[in-house]
């Protein structure tokens, strides 16, 4: 295991792994009326299934990488793809609200396995400027997989039928196991016998669960209602109960002190908080398909823009990190993604001056995302103790998935609660303003946490070594 060096093959297996996530979670985001239209279920049900696979994979993806360092990181990115592919079967032969719901919890359960392992697999088997390389392709996988998956969702929903997405899943899960297959094993140093924090997981599986039901079930509920107000008291008590529990527990689900490194904390804040800018797509594409009668196909159109800028610049991303350390493109990264969702906030304008100026939108949100990634991504990895950092790159992915799953949850929900007494366009512009202002935040956060350093010491020492 020690003269092993990751290779090309291991790295695009990890690619296949990373995109079976966005394949059932991204795509699901262009097919919501096919869906609903398909099974006869309402439109919070689907809302509901879209978010339950970011939220389960947040809920659980701590502990997947904290097992991931002991049990071997190979092991979990395997059982992880083992739950896609069972997840996507249930949704490929679903018929109502049942299978579609209980797949997507397996897919975040999937989702929840393959991240943190699968970095953690990069960090041990790859270093310096390899590292940096192969941290840029697991975000193609992972950012990027967002924008291939959006694309070619629409088209297959459109040409083959939605179903047909989650056969490809399957597809690449299956390839992805197979490349990896000749990895060696890699876990941390064994220190003991390996115990979970199972309270830990259950109060935040409740807290969580809470939290979503809350967001999503209100509007529907009434916002005073018995059950909304239970499911926020359950929420606020759970968080505070979860925080205590936590910081006195030697086992503890999620290690806070991780986050008194304040690049990794900053990292982790803006992962969060672009991830919830998520909630942009599907806002977007409901509304352009619902209101302005686009098909699911020219929906993923829109995205193209999308695609090929997060493709093309998350290589540059790298080479600035490389240049002028991780603070200055995550930065910029943030701006142009924020000023590309507020683009699509612009329902007033007409027809074909608004589709252009969607896929304007669409572009710059990739662009940004694209000079984000890898500077965030490295600033975690690099700053992870080596003994933990599977948990960390947990931490680190569950902030993206809790993230995507708030983000979603809380833009359809505004969307959704709008268009009861206002028009599809003031809606959708009000859904778009909150992934503004997450937008926001998470430069506010960059700038106040994230040193000017960050990032540029460790390229030093790696330019000295390498001179």
């Amino acid at each position: 295991m020690e003269t092993y060096k990751g290779t090309n093959k291991l790295l695009t297996g990890i690619v296949f792994g990373v995109i079976t996530f966005w394949l059932f979670a991204q795509a699901m985001v262009n097919v919501v009326p096919a869906v609903q239209s398909d099974l006869g279920i309402s439109l919070g049900t689907i809302n509901i299934a879209i978010s339950l696979t970011s939220l389960f994979s947040g809920m659980f993806i701590v502990g997947a990488g904290g097992l991931a360092d002991k049990v071997g990181r190979k092991k979990i990115t395997y059982i992880g793809l083992i739950f896609s592919i069972i997840g996507s079967l249930l949704l490929v032969l679903a018929q109502g609200a049942a299978l579609l719901i209980i797949g997507r919890i397996i897919q975040g359960l999937s989702a929840a396995c393959i991240m943190p392992a699968t970095i953690a697999l990069v960090k041990e088997y790859y270093e310096g400027a390899d590292r940096q390389r192969a941290l840029s392709f697991w975000s193609i996988g992972s950012w990027g997989g967002s924008g291939v998956c959006s694309f070619a969702g629409g088209a297959i929903a459109t040409y083959m039928g939605w179903r047909w997405i989650f056969i490809f899943s399957i597809i690449f899960a299956l390839l992805g196991m197979w490349l990896m297959k000749d990895t060696p094993e890699s876990k941390a140093e064994s220190k003991g016998v390996f115990k979970f924090d199972v309270a830990g997981l259950i109060i935040l599986i409740i807290t969580m669960l809470g939290l979503n039901l809350f967001i999503t079930r209100g509007a529907d509920w009434g916002w005073t209602s018995a059950l909304t107000l239970i499911c926020l008291a359950v929420a606020i008590i759970g968080i505070i109960v979860f925080v205590k529990v936590e910081k006195n527990n030697a086992l503890a689900l999620i290690d806070f002190s991780l986050f008194k490194n304040k690049p990794y904390a900053g990292a982790t804040y803006s992962n969060f908080l672009l991830n919830a800018v998520a909630g942009t797509l599907v806002v977007a594409n409901t509304y352009v398909q619902v209101g302005r009668g686009f098909t699911a196909f020219q929906s993923g159109m829109l995205s193209l823009g999308y695609l090929i800028a997060v493709l093309a610049m998350i290589r540059v991303g790298e080479k600035l990190l490389q240049k002028a350390g991780a603070k200055s493109p995550m930065i910029w990264g943030t701006v142009i993604t924020t000023i590309g969702v507020a683009l699509m906030g612009l329902t007033f304008l007409p027809g074909v001056a608004y589709t252009v100026t969607v896929f304007i939108g669409f572009a710059l949100f990739g662009l940004g995302l694209g000079i984000y990634a890898t500077p965030s991504t490295d600033t975690s990895v690099s700053n992870a103790p080596s003994d933990k950092v599977g948990a960390a790159a947990g931490v680190y992915k569950m902030a993206s998935s809790l993230g995507g799953a708030f983000g979603v949850a809380i833009s359809a929900a505004v969307y959704g609660a709008i268009t009861v007494f206002a028009s599809k366009e003031i809606a959708a512009t009000s859904g778009i303003i909150v992934n503004v202002i997450f937008g926001v935040l998470a430069l506010v956060s960059i700038v106040f946490m994230v040193p000017k350093n960050a990032g540029k010491e460790h390229q030093d020492v790696l330019n000295k070594k390498v001179s």
